[in-house]
C-alpha cells in the first residue's frame, strides 16, 4: 500500500503516476494559509472527484473483500486491515452513477473520518494538488442527486471542474443518521448564545439539535467567508449599541474544512481582532487525527471536537458556556 505520509515517487495507483508530499508535518504547515490538499480520483464516468487528503490514510489497488449479508445498498462488504475489520463502500453505487452488476472499481482510497475508517472504492487515483480555498465554492442545485453528496467544487488550471465529496452526506445516508439521546438543558437564568458555521447540510442539522437539547440559541453560516461576514457586522452591531459582542455571543463553533475561508483562517481571524475578546472558539471537525489536532491550537481554539459525538460536543461545549455566564 502506499501510504501518504510518504514520499514515494513514480508510485503507480490505479495505473496513474502520483508524487507524494514528504509527511503530514510537511502538510500541516498550510495552516492559516488559506490552502488545501485534495487527492483526485475517478469513478469511471468522465468526471473529477476529490477528498481532502488529510482524510485519505492511505491508498491501494482493491483488495479481495469479503461478502456479508444485510449490507446497506453500495457496501461490498469487509476487508481486514492490519487486524482491524472495515467497512469498504463502492462510490459509484452509494452515488447513484454505476448499475448493481458494475465493476467496483481498480482502487482502494483507506479513510479516517470522525474516528472511522473506511474503505472507498474507486475507479481510479489520480494525483494530490493545492488549491486556494477562496477558490472552492459552494455548488448550486445540491437537493437532488449526486450533487447533494457534493460540498464544494473547484476549477484546476486546464478549467477540469472537481467535486469535493461531502462524507458526512454519504456516511449518513448509507449507515443511517446519528440518533442524539439525552442531553441535560445547560440551566441558568441567563441565555447562552451560540453562532456556528459548517458547509454541510448533515453536520449543521446534528449541531442545531446539540445546541436545541441543551437549550442554548444559536445562529449559522454555511461557510467560512459567509461566518466571517456575519461576525463583523455583529461586532459592528455591538459596538454601535456601545456594548461589547461577548455580550451577545458566548461561543464560537467552527468547522475546519469550508469552502471560500477554513475554519483555520477564520479562527486567526477571530483571535486577532479585539473585538472577539472573550468570546471562545471551538473547533468541531471530521479530521480526527493529532496532526488536524495540532493545527487547531496552532491558531488558537481553545478545544477541539471530533464529528460527530454529540454527547462529547455537548459536554465540551457545557463549561465553556457556564464559565461565560
Amino acid at each position: 500500500m502506499s501510504k501518504l505520509e510518504t514520499r514515494q515517487p513514480g508510485t503507480t495507483v490505479g495505473g496513474a503516476e502520483k508524487t507524494m508530499l514528504d509527511d503530514v508535518d510537511a502538510r500541516t504547515k498550510l495552516v492559516g494559509s488559506n490552502r488545501m490538499e485534495i487527492l483526485l480520483f475517478s469513478l469511471g464516468t468522465g468526471e473529477t472527484f476529490g477528498i481532502n487528503v488529510f482524510k485519505v490514510r492511505e491508498v491501494s489497488k482493491t483488495p479481495f473483500i469479503t461478502k456479508a449479508p444485510n449490507m446497506p445498498v453500495g457496501v461490498e462488504g469487509l476487508i481486514s486491515l492490519r487486524g482491524n475489520v472495515i467497512p469498504v463502500l463502492a462510490l459509484s453505487r452509494v452515488l447513484g452513477l454505476a448499475d448493481p452488476g458494475a465493476p467496483l472499481g481498480g482502487s482502494m482510497m483507506v479513510t479516517e473520518y470522525s474516528k472511522r475508517t473506511l474503505g472507498f472504492l474507486v475507479d481510479e487515483v489520480d494525483r494530490i494538488i493545492r488549491v486556494d480555498w477562496d477558490r472552492v465554492r459552494t455548488p448550486e442545485n445540491v437537493s437532488n442527486g449526486v450533487n447533494s453528496f457534493i460540498t464544494a467544487i473547484t476549477e484546476l488550471p486546464d478549467g477540469t471542474l472537481v467535486s469535493i465529496l461531502d462524507v458526512e452526506t454519504i456516511l449518513s445516508n448509507t449507515f443511517g443518521e446519528v440518533v442524539i439521546g439525552s442531553i441535560q438543558p445547560l440551566g441558568g437564568a441567563t441565555e447562552a448564545n451560540v453562532f456556528f458555521v459548517d458547509d454541510s447540510a448533515v453536520a449543521r442539522k446534528k449541531i442545531a439539535e446539540v445546541l436545541d437539547k441543551l437549550d442554548v440559541k444559536h445562529k449559522h453560516a454555511q461557510n467560512g467567508l459567509e461566518a466571517w461576514t456575519r461576525l463583523e457586522g455583529m461586532a459592528k452591531h455591538a459596538h454601535a449599541c456601545g456594548r461589547p459582542l461577548v455580550d451577545d455571543v458566548d461561543l464560537i463553533l467552527v468547522d475546519a474544512e469550508m469552502p471560500e475561508m477554513d475554519g483555520y483562517v477564520l479562527t486567526r481571524n477571530i483571535k486577532a481582532d479585539v473585538r472577539f475578546e472573550g468570546i471562545p472558539v471551538v473547533m468541531h471537525s471530521s479530521l480526527s487525527s493529532e496532526a488536524s489536532r495540532s493545527m487547531g491550537k496552532r491558531v488558537g481554539v481553545d478545544a477541539y471536537v471530533a464529528k460527530f459525538d454529540a454527547d462529547h460536543l455537548a459536554e465540551t461545549l457545557r463549561p465553556l458556556l457556564m464559565r461565560h455566564r
